[in-house]
């Protein structure tokens, strides 16, 4: 395929359309992590470089959408910087052998087709593609190194109610689509706002459960089917929480209020608080489920979000802002996948 050249003359003219606004102290930088600067041309160099070498970048561009390519470059370039010290402070150092031998199958290899039906995913392997491919498989290998040390070590105790598969215990009604996302932070601010609501919401909800429960099995239903939806002080251990444990439930301080899209459950939301956190001894657990690849992943990048507040890391505006639930630049806090907030105040943990 010939380098699309109208399509990198539309680049040109159109790399600040990646964002737009003012930008954090350090000029010319795109975020800063710690010491850490990431460039605002670097970020631009990547994306000229994906429209010349990726179909579904050169659609991007053709529709004048390249903040999308700006945001999933920002995002995975300060996790990177995350992911690196982050391992510095856990004592792990990557395994280049392993990842040499990855990197000669080079998954990363191939265009990403202008066709792809999710748009999200076509965006973040279009970056990733475009990345130094050693770079991007060193990212994986240190995520699932941090899971691998953190999982069993961590456990969480909390409370929690859900949003949008069972009715309200005050109205009756069950809220759906933007009304149920409404609704979940709702609560959440209310929590967060006052810490005694969350006991009598909860205690509430486990008894409206438990009569659902009850209401089922008088019906002859098989009341195992039907997922637990609410619960007070459940102690769960991360080796044991599969995606529940890539979550802000295993990555926010004790007394955090968290709200997110419960995992594996579409349509519901997953409001809770943090009541205590164990994250330094063995948990004694059953045997531990095997996790798949993108799970063990996804665990070990949850145990960066304590570390961008750490390294007082900032995004610069014109890309969006930092959604602490997705660890990804949004646009703004409206985009954000949920609410991380601490206990007796309503300000939410994105930057």
């Amino acid at each position: 395929m010939g380098r699309p050249r109208a399509l990198v003359a539309v680049v040109a003219g159109a790399l600040l359309l990646a964002g737009c606004g003012s930008g954090p102290s350090q000029v010319g930088a795109a975020a800063i992590v710690g010491d850490r600067a990431i460039s605002i041309d670097q970020v631009q160099n990547l994306i000229t470089k994906a429209v010349r070498e990726q179909p579904y970048a050169q659609k991007l561009a053709s529709e004048h959408k390249l903040e999308l390519l700006g945001r999933a470059i920002v995002s995975q370039l300060v996790v990177h910087e995350l992911l690196t010290q982050a391992a510095e402070k856990a004592g792990i150092s990557p395994n280049y052998g392993q990842i040499d031998a990855q990197l000669a199958k080079d998954p990363l290899t191939g265009p990403v087709p202008a066709d792809a039906s999710n748009e999200a995913q076509a965006v973040g392997q279009v970056v990733a593609r475009t990345r130094d491919h050693r770079e991007e498989l060193t990212d994986t290998f240190l995520a699932q190194a941090l899971a691998d040390k953190a999982a069993p070590n961590l456990s969480v105790t909390f409370d929690y109610t859900s949003i949008g598969s069972m009715p309200d215990s005050t109205t009756g009604a069950t809220p759906e689509g933007p009304a149920a996302k409404q609704a979940a932070f709702d609560l959440a601010r209310q929590f967060a706002a006052d810490p005694a609501a969350i006991t009598k919401r909860v205690g509430a909800d486990v008894q409206y459960e438990a009569s659902l429960r009850q209401q089922a099995a008088q019906q002859g239903q098989n009341v195992d089917s039907i997922p637990p939806l609410t619960g007070a002080n459940e102690v769960l251990p991360a080796s044991q929480a599969g995606t529940l444990a890539a979550t802000p439930l295993y990555g926010s301080p004790v007394g955090t209020v968290t709200v997110f899209p419960y995992p594996q459950r579409e349509g519901t939301w997953f409001v809770g608080v943090v009541r205590q956190r164990v994250d330094n001894k063995p948990v004694a657990t059953e045997q531990a489920p095997e996790l798949d690849a993108a799970t063990k992943t996804a665990i070990g990048m949850r145990q960066l979000q304590p570390l961008f507040d750490e390294l007082g890391a900032r995004v610069n505006k014109r890309y969006g802002v930092w959604d602490v639930v997705s660890m990804n630049v949004v646009p703004n806090l409206d985009n954000a996948q949920g609410l991380v907030l601490p206990s007796g105040g309503s300000s939410p943990k994105q930057q």
